[in-house]
């Protein structure tokens, strides 16, 4: 948004009473100075991706482009150069982080599904360093389901229910195994492990029936309602192929957790307040349900009901001495008792009312106590920028004020009421969507009705209050005959950078409130409003000055740094630095280190996983010196919040795509466009003396079941390649090393004397690995306890410690840098009418460009031919201006 908006609220129509818009001479000015100040050092940064479809098959593609916007502008952010994309997978771990380069905000990029990833509910999550500072409830963070048809022999079917046994909840699955076709797995022997909160519950084994299922069921011990977790499934089959499938357990009990939000924060005697109420179910989808308020003498007081996905809100005036319970009653017939927050006997309360086309009511509501005692204030900010101060007097108890919202900015408004002593007393968030904020985007010449293999020429324009504007822009055209949409559920520009990064938690299909500007969505995103969880900063700490300092700097570029020390760790000055690298083109670059003997070689540009040489003299030219490189820890995976998107069942919620994508794969497959992975074949590995020094094997180096070296390790891209087939009993399933005997419970990985996840094997680089030793016998496993129940992987790095390089000589370090990802380009065939071109083109996504601008005039162009298959196809354009702008438009025609 533009700059004008931050300030338009001091020229806000005002109702009949007693605001004086003025900055006084107080110690409220110096809050408010501590805020600006805290803001402009310290802006932040939103992500938003551009997928081009909103689910996928292994064997796809994920296609994105990045928006990186700065708060304090609302613009493009020039803040960070680099931004990281990980997909991560269903057990919270990171499969793939692609490093990018920023420019003026701007880049994109690609995934591709390779046959060794597992379905399941993946994450893609996007950030930048600098975003690391404000915490991970801000990043990118979109849960998609990727299905697996073309690489899969057995698909799962799975149905909880759940029931009470001796007092705890008891969970109970039964899981259905078919193939492709659908033809039952009967009589099939089954092992399988339950794993809730990081921890193993259960295990068992089990047969299937003629129907290809088997139950089980576990206490949940009184865990939380949304408690996560998995079953770990492993069939034998016929010819003795051992197929594991993991399914999620997204909940422990079918009991719905019911929440009540006075307006602004309290309740206050005999000041009318409105509460919201929010009721997720089991499945982490809102729950509608109705109820009674009930005061402490059993008298009822008034009905509620939710009603939008378990949202709704209702007035209580609380009375003097009276303490409230809600009586909640669930679709079961089950009654929920839900206290109340406790009632003050004095306070104010901010009333909003945000359901009006055009205006904005505020009502200030003040206890009689509280009467004449100064002037209170109205803290409107946005982007935790203040865009306007209102003072009111404390005369009467209730003040009332119009805000006009063409005068207010599109997003994420915080009032904040702070009472004469400069306290916040209550505080509201309010939601403000202007379509006169938004880019008018539309397509100029798109037909309503195309032939298969058609050139379709597409020229559209993009208008800024009705002028022409530069812009840059993204477009992803399917088929939506076989790529059904999830419009209300998708990447979304405008939900993801003015709505979902400013607030905590999971929402569910945000974009229906984009879908239109009715009465009854303004009242569905005002419910929303009153109940989420806001996590931007806090007045608290600003008051206190309490705000955490940034720890992680912005990055402007790659660069190798470090010190330089003598053996006994004094800092060496002024000593010569050398950086080598033969990847990609030999180059070479000098530097000295400063007086605390740090260097940096900054400013570089290299692509990801290149090789790199430092070397280092002290002043006099003499080798032995010690360098410890700059290592920027990296990001935890927390919990998917995205609790409402995952799906238990994944192959069968996208069945139709992904068997209309499995005849497409293998056609990929027979033209050579498309690898599938192979096994190695298998070796004798015998036990040998292990000349690792840093192994961290607690029975000895050497000691092992098994043993592979560097060079047995040099002909393959991931370790679970390296794996497979190569040691008696041990199995990869889904990028994790399972042996033979122990029910499906993957091996433990310890890595460098770290104990890692077992699916963290594949991120770890072949090249990069002195040993690995295989513990599979209880001799071996048994002084790791119930850890070795799997069996271990000892895995020693040639760094021998996890510090991102190597020593091989006195001053020299070997290092195998992260840089940018080489981006792949969308391959869109041309057609010629006169060539007779017959391989089938079953694409998806018919078309898929990142990088589409306008140009002096408001327009650009571009073209791309259909696939053969007809259908409804979607074209899906976002894009942003120079000024923070957004645009969003979905069109549609037809393909015969």
């Amino acid at each position: 948004m533009k700059s004008k908006y931050l300030y338009a609220c001091l020229f806000l129509l005002v109702c009949a009473f007693s605001f004086a818009f003025r900055i006084a001479d107080d110690p409220f000015e110096t809050l408010l100075k501590k805020l600006a100040d805290y803001t402009q050092e310290n802006p932040q940064e939103k992500v938003h991706l551009h997928l081009d479809k909103p689910y996928y098959a292994i064997g796809d593609n994920i296609w994105f482009k990045a928006y990186v916007t700065d708060n304090s502008t609302d613009q493009l952010s020039k803040i960070s150069q680099v931004l990281y994309v990980e997909l991560i997978s269903e057990s919270d771990s990171v499969k793939r982080q692609l490093k990018l380069q920023l420019v003026s905000g701007l880049t994109w990029g690609d995934f591709k599904l390779t046959d060794t990833l597992p379905e399941g509910n993946y994450r893609i999550r996007a950030y930048t360093q600098w975003m690391r500072n404000a915490g991970p409830d801000f990043f990118f963070d979109k849960t998609i389901k990727i299905g697996n048809a073309w690489a899969n022999k057995v698909m799962t079917d799975t149905k909880y229910t759940y029931s009470k046994k001796d007092n705890e909840d008891q969970v109970n699955a039964v899981i259905k195994f078919t193939d492709k076709k659908g033809a039952p797995y009967g009589e099939v022997p089954v092992a399988y492990t339950v794993r809730l909160r990081d921890k193993n519950i259960d295990r068992g084994k089990a047969m299937t029936n003629a129907q290809g299922e088997f139950s089980l069921s576990f206490s949940s011990k009184q865990a939380e309602l949304l408690t996560s977790g998995r079953i770990t499934a492993t069939l034998t089959l016929a010819n003795k192929e051992k197929i594991v499938k993991t399914i999620p357990i997204k909940a422990v009990s079918d009991a719905v957790a019911v929440q009540l939000f006075p307006e602004s924060g309290n309740l206050v005697e005999d000041l009318p307040s409105r509460i919201g109420i929010k009721a997720v179910g089991s499945s982490g989808l809102g729950e509608d349900v109705s109820g009674m308020v009930i005061d402490n003498e059993g008298t009822e007081v008034l009905p509620f009901k939710t009603t939008h996905q378990g949202m709704g809100s209702f007035i209580l005036n609380p009375q003097p001495g009276k303490t409230y319970t809600a009586r909640i009653k669930l679709k079961n017939g089950a009654v929920q008792q839900v206290p109340f927050p406790k009632v003050l006997t004095s306070g104010y309360v901010l009333a909003v009312n945000n359901t009006d086309s055009n205006k904005v009511g505020v009502k200030l509501l003040v206890s009689q106590s509280l009467l004449n005692t100064g002037e209170m204030k109205l803290v409107i900010q946005h982007n935790n920028t203040v865009a306007a101060v209102l003072k009111a007097n404390t005369l009467k108890q209730i003040n009332a004020l119009s805000l006009n919202k063409k005068e207010l900015p599109s997003g994420v408004l915080h009032f904040t009421l702070f009472s004469p002593e400069n306290i916040p007393v209550a505080e509201r968030l309010v939601f403000i969507n202007n379509p006169a904020d938004q880019i008018d985007l539309n397509l100029l010449n798109l037909k309503k009705t195309y032939k298969v293999r058609e050139n379709v020429p597409v020229e559209f324009s993009a208008t800024d209050e009705g002028k022409p504007t530069y812009g840059s822009f993204s477009v992803a055209v399917t088929n939506a005959s076989i790529v059904e949409p999830d419009a209300d559920n998708e990447s979304n520009i405008l939900t993801s950078l003015l709505l979902s990064s400013d607030l905590k938690g999971y929402i569910e299909k945000p974009n229906q409130y984009f879908r239109d500007y009715s009465t009854e969505t303004r009242v569905h995103l005002d419910e929303l409003m009153l109940t989420q969880g806001w996590s931007r900063l806090l007045w608290k700490d600003v008051i206190g000055n309490t705000v955490v300092k940034p720890v992680f700097a912005a990055e402007k570029s790659l660069k190798v740094s470090g010190i330089v020390t003598t053996p006994g760790g004094k800092p060496i000055a002024k000593g010569k630095v050398t950086l080598f690298s033969n990847t990609g083109g030999f180059f070479m670059l000098d530097t000295l280190t400063d007086a605390n003997g740090h260097f940096n070689f900054d400013d570089l540009r290299f692509g990801d996983s290149t090789k790199f040489v430092v070397q280092a003299r002290n002043a006099k030219d003499k080798k032995f010196v010690e360098i410890k490189i700059d290592q920027v820890p990296g990001q935890l995976v927390t919990p998917n919040k995205n609790t409402g998107d995952i799906e238990i069942n994944v192959n069968e919620a996208i069945q139709s795509y992904i068997i209309k994508s499995e005849g497409y794969f293998d056609d990929l497959t027979k033209r050579g466009l498309l690898e599938r992975s192979y096994t190695l074949d298998q070796v004798n590995i015998v036990k040998q003396k292990l000349k690792a020094q840093n192994s961290a094997n607690l029975n000895g180096a050497g000691h092992a079941d098994a043993i592979l070296k560097a060079s047995d390790l040099a002909y393959c891209t991931t370790l679970a390649q390296c794996l497979q087939g190569r040691i008696a009993g041990l199995t990869i399933q889904g990028s994790q090393a399972f042996l033979a005997r122990n029910n499906g419970v993957p091996m433990q990985i310890i890595l460098d004397g770290t104990s890692v996840t077992p699916d963290f094997l594949d991120n770890i680089q072949p090249q990069d690995v002195e040993t690995i030793e295989v513990l599979k016998s209880g001799a071996n496993t048994a002084i790791y306890g119930s850890r070795g129940f799997g069996g271990i992987l000892i895995i020693t790095t040639k760094r021998g410690g996890n510090t991102g390089y190597a020593t091989y000589a006195p001053g020299i370090v070997n290092i195998i840098a992260s840089g940018y990802y080489a981006v792949r380009e969308f391959y869109s065939p041309k057609y010629n009418t006169s060539q007779n071109i017959r391989a089938a083109d079953k694409r998806t996504t018919v078309y898929w460009n990142p990088n589409l601008a306008t140009n002096a005039a408001g327009t650009g162009k571009f073209n791309f031919y259909n696939t053969d298959e007809s259908g409804t196809y979607r074209v899906v354009i976002e894009g942003m201006n120079l000024d923070g702008r957004m645009a969003r438009k979905v069109y549609t025609y037809e393909v015969k």
